[in-house]
């Protein structure tokens, strides 16, 4: 048995597709809007829902510019965002039964 307390699990990335943003990140320096949405298979609108979620917590990054006059917008994990994302995964990992 564990001393696991659920209130110690960040809010902010303890949501699936939150929780798929930031491991996809957490692989990249930087992914594009278009790529980020067709790997979590979310909607443009939930997926900018979310990523703003995590822009308003300081964990990603958003940097837009236009390509051929289109807006593209990249995301990136911040240093505080990877911190943040470490803790979580911990805490997980915490959950599973020691190996002796």
């Amino acid at each position: 048995m564990t001393n696991f307390d659920y209130k110690q699990m960040d809010d902010v990335i303890h949501s699936r597709i939150r929780l798929a943003i930031m491991a996809m990140l957490a692989g990249v320096e930087r992914a594009e809007f278009r790529f980020l949405r067709d790997q979590v298979k979310a909607t443009d609108g939930n997926l900018g829902t979310h990523l703003k979620k995590l822009e308003d917590a300081g964990y990603v990054t958003a940097h837009k510019h236009f390509v051929d006059k289109k807006p593209v917008t990249h995301y990136a994990l911040t240093r505080k965002g990877r911190q943040a994302f470490a803790v979580y995964l911990q805490r997980l990992e915490d959950l599973l039964p020691k190996r002796s």
